[in-house]
């Protein structure tokens, strides 16, 4: 049996290598057509994500048969073969099964549905005290920033075409492709949207809506305690454009402005890994 899961998995090295060429193909044509955000680069990129798509079908084809007919000239691999074709062939695909949970090492090992919800609510979903909010009305800011708050086509198109594509929450089931294939027709409708938000300081109680779930941590030995889980949130996708266009907004006038401190690393983007290594090249040269 082990020499038959390394004969598959080397098989599957090998497939994973002959298609690897076709992606990297497909996403550096994507790259282009976001940057260039030509009709003739957009084109060029689909057409070359069907090709790719049928010459992975092929390409997989191809290895399941090549496999097949090895695996049945093989006279220690036939009878597995065989028993898999009689018996695991056939059957559905089984849903994956909760682990039974516990707090901690005192606690109780429990298998009910609502008991694992219960144990998971009171690990992730903790009451959290009030923060103390009474010296802010003391506070006062000298720096006025003039800027112009109106969002732009350019802006919205830019995100949303950088946004991972198939990615959606359950709350409002549009996913980021949807967008992006029909940009053209909704861009006008979303920069009118995302301004009437920014013009009356108010975020919608759609774009508020999220879905929480919960994720097993990878590679560890076993899942039976509640802390080898974590939270993932999926925030709805006009949300997560709104949010990142203020966000780049913001952090380019903190950047312009200079309102962060030289020692202030991990607020700006990349410099936490730039300064680490100039810290550390000074270091050598001292030493």
């Amino acid at each position: 049996m082990k020499e038959n899961r390394g004969w598959a998995r080397s098989g599957l090295e090998a497939l994973a290598s002959s298609i690897q060429p076709w992606y990297a193909r497909n996403r550096w044509l994507q790259i282009i057509w976001k940057t260039q955000d030509t009709l003739e680069a957009w084109n060029k990129y689909l057409k070359h994500n069907d090709h790719k798509n049928k010459i992975i079908r092929q390409t997989k084809c191809t290895h399941f048969r090549t496999q097949m007919h090895e695996l049945s000239e093989a006279l220690k691999s036939i009878w597995c073969f065989a028993k898999w074709a009689r018996i695991k062939s056939q059957l559905s695909k089984k849903l994956s099964q909760f682990s039974s949970l516990k707090r901690s090492d005192i606690d109780h090992m429990t298998t009910t549905f609502k008991k694992k919800i219960e144990i998971l609510r009171k690990k992730f979903f903790l009451s959290s005290s009030q923060a103390n909010v009474s010296d802010i009305a003391k506070s006062f800011i000298s720096l006025t920033v003039s800027f112009n708050s109106r969002i732009t086509e350019d802006e919205v198109k830019q995100t949303i075409k950088w946004v991972k594509a198939d990615k959606a929450s359950s709350a409002s089931d549009i996913s980021n492709r949807v967008l992006q294939v029909n940009l053209a027709k909704l861009i006008s409708v979303l920069t009118s949207l995302f301004n009437a938000c920014v013009t009356h300081k108010y975020h919608l109680k759609q774009f508020k809506k999220t879905q929480t779930i919960v994720l097993r941590k990878s590679k560890k030995s076993d899942y039976i305690d509640s802390k080898t889980y974590q939270l993932i949130a999926l925030l709805d996708i006009m949300s997560k454009v709104l949010k990142s266009i203020m966000i780049k907004r913001l952090s380019d006038i903190v950047k312009t402005h200079h309102m962060l401190s030289n020692a202030q690393m991990k607020a700006r983007r990349k410099w936490f890994v730039i300064l680490t290594l100039d810290l550390l090249i000074d270091q050598v040269h001292t030493v």
